[in-house]
């Protein structure tokens, strides 16, 4: 299996090439030069880690089964705190894939357990010599993800950046707190897309990496916009499929629909690729907050950044720049480069592109949905009401969308909702949903929703409120760079 950009498709890479790269030298991003097709009808009872290797053997073929099992036990054998790893609750046919019972108690870590051990391994194939420094812009959950991922690991460095008022006191602590010799953490003074955007810069500046290989380092990625970051995001569908068989809610062949809270895009593009795969996907509802960018493109083929930025309180939405999309307008255009490249290059230069009507059938794949403030805190406390459950603002965006898209358009296949955080990563927001505003700290608030919701604290943030902030220093958009350089 080779990959190719986005921009160029003469650019082509094996996967540990692309892996260890994370964007390509013309600033596309990496993918497969064809979806491999997977027959699930045997798949009944397969553990996590076997839906694993199934699912990503035919996109790593450099490596052996064995180093390649041996990376997805060290991965998913351990820290999480359910058997299931992801498990599907609910009653009736709209479900929730739970993927925040890791370590970092959001849906990052399904990918982040793994993506350390396929860069080594990426690293021993090719026999690299460099030390890689991971380099990751967060809007809140791939920072802690990542770093809890490649702490300690050795001839590895990590830089993240984060948006300093846009994110969650949990998910800062979560960052500020991390321990290891390795790991360099900066709020910066900006939104998500500024970090963003900054940080693809720096990847594609030919000074930056000739600097940085002088000193023996390879920059690669944690984000998405990483192949290897991507690729096992497409387990869990496949696993959520599975589940929905063993249920006894499907038959192997019935089409389930996905509803995904969408902010980058590619929690929802790996659903996009299960289907080109074969695994037999009806609608991807893509769900979107107050920043209802991807709402707006698929309702008019437009994607237009010229807008007012929300802050809301499910902040990992807080997206006005979807780098994932980048890889569906790829297949849109019948993967061809040039359209591609003509419409990132009108966006970087008045932040808006149009799709063709040719482009347009592809998204039909997709139903574009957004929720309000005001809905996102109701649909939290009606769901509590109605089955006792918690859910957190990202995963209430989803549900209220999904219902509206049962509603409107009278597609009442079963529905799995992609429930993507814990809620007490985001006490405040769930509190205040459902018993109203309150003064007290978030940390203190953490503990008053599981007091009077009886529903445990996840392990790995009981201790949320006494751990030692360790990063302390921000730093403006303009000097992300020189904080790169002092951390080497």
């Amino acid at each position: 299996m080779r990959y190719e950009s986005t921009r160029n498709n003469m650019i082509q890479m094996t996967a540990a090439e692309a892996i260890l790269q994370g964007i390509a030298p013309d600033r596309g991003l990496y993918v497969p030069v064809e979806f491999p097709k997977l027959d699930v009808d045997f798949w009944t009872g397969l553990s996590y880690e076997e839906t694993a290797y199934q699912v990503l053997s035919p996109f790593l073929t450099e490596f052996s089964e064995a180093s390649l099992r041996k990376m997805i036990h060290k991965a998913y054998g351990h820290g999480f705190e359910v058997e299931e790893i992801t498990p599907l609750c609910g009653i009736g046919s709209m479900k929730h894939l739970e993927l925040f019972h890791g370590r970092t108690a959001a849906f990052k870590d399904m990918a982040l357990s793994i993506l350390p051990h396929l860069m080594k391994g990426s690293e021993d194939v090719l026999m690299a010599k460099e030390k890689i420094m991971i380099l990751t812009a967060t809007s809140g959950d791939t920072g802690k993800a990542a770093l809890e991922g490649f702490a300690y690991a050795e001839g590895t460095s990590i830089v993240v950046f984060y948006p300093k008022d846009g994110v969650s006191e949990v998910q800062k602590r979560q960052m500020t707190s991390q321990k290891g010799y390795n790991t360099f953490v900066y709020g910066v003074d900006g939104n998500f897309d500024d970090v963003q955007t900054r940080v693809k810069e720096i990847f594609v500046d030919d000074d930056v990496r000739k600097t940085l290989k002088d000193r023996g380092i390879r920059l690669s990625s944690a984000n998405s916009i990483n192949i290897g970051r991507l690729l096992p995001q497409i387990v869990y569908y496949y696993q959520a499929y599975r589940m929905m068989v063993d249920q006894g809610e499907i038959q192997y062949g019935d089409e389930v629909n996905f509803a995904v809270p969408t902010g980058n895009f590619g929690n929802i593009l790996a659903g996009f690729y299960a289907k080109q795969m074969g695994l037999p996907i009806g609608r991807l509802i893509c769900a979107s907050n107050e920043n209802k960018i991807l709402y707006d493109f698929f309702k008019t083929g437009v994607y237009d950044g010229n807008r007012e930025f929300f802050r809301t309180s499910s902040p990992s939405m807080d997206i006005l720049i979807s780098s994932n999309l980048e890889r569906l307008l790829y297949e849109a255009c019948g993967r061809d480069p040039k359209i591609v490249a003509d419409m990132m290059e009108a966006f970087q230069e008045k932040r808006i592109f149009e799709a063709s009507e040719d482009m347009k059938a592809t998204f039909a794949d997709f139903y574009g949905g957004y929720c309000t403030e005001e809905e996102t805190a109701q649909t939290i406390e009606r769901v509590y009401r109605e089955s006792n459950e918690l859910i957190d603002p990202h995963t209430a965006v989803a549900r209220k969308v999904a219902e509206d898209y049962q509603r409107k358009v009278n597609d009442f296949r079963p529905m799995v909702v992609v429930s993507t955080a814990s809620p007490y990563k985001f006490s405040r927001a769930v509190y205040s949903a459902i018993f109203g505003e309150s003064e007290d700290h978030d940390f203190e608030l953490l503990k008053r929703l599981s007091d009077k919701t009886n529903c445990s604290v996840p392990y790995s943030l009981k201790d949320i409120a006494s751990r030692v902030e360790i990063h302390n220093k921000s730093c403006a958009i303009d000097e992300m760079l020189a904080y790169i350089f002092a951390s080497c």
